[in-house]
């Protein structure tokens, strides 16, 4: 059964943080699309909200209730953090909007000299290179999978929340030199993407060839856990390494296709800047209120 605190979490603080952040969202698109039609596609904004959803999908609706006896399950939670919901809220543009969505007070006082101080200059630079972001994300993968970690998670509701908010947070890093929403720096070449994205795949393969191939359980917790579907541990264990490969390779194939087209089609005067980047078509003065 889940523990108080996952039913506060699950029932309360985490819907409500969603809200609260899809509101401030329209309220900063919506505010944009006043000042400019295009300046963010309405699809970005969808992009948006479906990343919260899956957010949600993940910890807080009902199927977080089997993470604890069902390792698929627990690897559903895994992809949609890391995997599905970060290129998503990506996708979305998000920071422009969420900064036109806060009270211009809070952003002229605090969020501006916060975006200007040196060290969080320096922080931004540091976590925008693809290779922090790379081993950031293969870290915490690798990591969380290790028996004992893994097993940390499982009877701790404060390291399975930490679990999940490592997961969340390595995936927007994995992805933001890959979807490179502003304003991130779009001078490297295409194709140190697509190799960014094929040394990406590694970790996963290795590790989710492991759960499939693997003639014991990895995770004893899941051995006194309940049985559903039919399936006993080591065949649970071996769905969710398939379930991992798979979604996996899918994902990381659609933008690689992507770059690739772009690469090899007809190149425009200006080239677009990475895979989904998206200069916000604001007023200079608008955008300087915004940052302060």
């Amino acid at each position: 059964m889940p523990s108080n605190l996952h039913v506060v979490l699950r029932s309360s603080a985490l819907p409500l943080a969603i809200l609260v952040t899809a509101l401030v969202y329209l309220r900063g698109w919506l505010h944009l699309r006043s000042a400019s039609v295009n300046a963010i596609p309405a699809w970005r904004a969808t992009s948006f909200f479906l990343g919260l959803l899956l957010i949600w999908t993940a910890i807080g609706s009902p199927i977080a209730a089997f993470d604890e006896e069902l390792l698929t399950i627990h690897m559903i939670q895994h992809l949609l953090l890391m995997t599905f919901a970060p290129p998503l809220i990506w996708l979305g543009a998000p920071l422009m909007p969420l900064l036109h969505g806060l009270p211009r007070r809070l952003v002229q006082g605090a969020v501006g000299p916060i975006f200007r101080w040196a060290p969080v200059q320096w922080l931004g630079r540091l976590l925008g290179r693809p290779s922090f972001c790379w081993l950031a994300a293969a870290g915490a993968l690798v990591g969380w999978h290790i028996p004992a970690a893994f097993t940390l998670a499982l009877n701790s509701d404060v390291w399975h929340a930490v679990e999940h908010i490592c997961f969340l947070a390595t995936g927007l890093l994995f992805w933001w030199p890959v979807v490179q929403p502003w304003p991130s720096p779009t001078n490297q070449p295409r194709w140190t993407i697509l190799l960014y994205l094929c040394l990406g795949t590694f970790p996963c393969d290795i590790l989710s060839a492991f759960l499939v191939f693997c003639e014991r359980v990895v995770y004893t917790a899941y051995l006194s856990a309940p049985r559903h579907f039919g399936m006993s541990a080591l065949e649970d264990q071996a769905c969710a390494g398939a379930l991992m490969w798979t979604c996996i390779t899918i994902v990381y194939l659609v933008p690689a296709a992507l770059l690739t087209i772009r690469m090899i089609g007809p190149q425009p005067a200006i080239a677009p800047p990475g895979l989904g980047s998206t200069v916000p078509q604001t007023e200079p003065q608008e955008m300087e209120v915004s940052c302060g």
